[in-house]
């Protein structure tokens, strides 16, 4: 029997999520911005709920392409907010479309979004050495940095916890257990 990260057993949407996405390097900048967004959105809430939504978020925000969602205007914003496939939040609303024109300034800055993130680790992940869950911590002086820096730029619902499950989801650092099949693989 596999072994996995204790959080990812609760539900089959997190076991899958956690055998192959989790800690995986990212660098597309389309994914980058979907997976700051649904953290963004997870904000108070269980990963696993955003997860059971993912596949409607993507239909309605158009496959998260920032260009697009850049535009949304208000008729739009409304459309969503009535939406109960999302979790409608109307400050997580808003700042998915400001997110979504800061993520643009920082591609036309940088050359992509990815360039930029990555660079908060020198373009190579982290590998942490936990034994248990408790010992993963919920931010690091890194994602404090990284969120700091991200609210300069005109994001928003980006603090440091945030950060830092967008680092583990998109693989910048490597969390998952020890004893966890994963985390050799990653």
């Amino acid at each position: 029997m596999e072994i996995r990260c204790e959080w990812s057993t609760k539900s089959d949407h997190e076991k899958e999520y956690h055998d192959k996405e989790w800690g995986v390097p990212l660098y597309d900048d389309q994914l980058l911005f979907e997976f700051l967004i649904l953290e963004g959105v997870q904000a108070g809430l269980s990963w696993s709920t955003v997860l059971a939504k993912r596949d409607h978020y993507r239909l309605v925000y158009h496959n998260f392409d920032p260009t697009i969602v850049a535009q949304y205007n208000q008729q739009k914003i409304e459309e969503l907010l009535q939406d109960k496939g999302i979790i409608r939040n109307k400050l997580k609303v808003n700042a998915s479309i400001s997110n979504a024109k800061a993520f643009l300034k920082v591609v036309e800055e940088f050359g992509s979004f990815n360039s930029y993130i990555w660079g908060f680790v020198s373009g190579k992940p982290i590998t942490n050495h936990w034994k248990t869950k408790e010992e993963v911590p919920a931010t690091t002086e890194l994602s404090d940095k990284m969120a700091k820096d991200l609210k300069k730029r005109g994001f928003k619902f980006i603090g440091s916890t945030i950060c830092y499950a967008f680092m583990q989801a998109t693989g910048m650092v490597n969390d998952h257990t020890i004893d966890c099949f994963r985390y050799k693989e990653v």
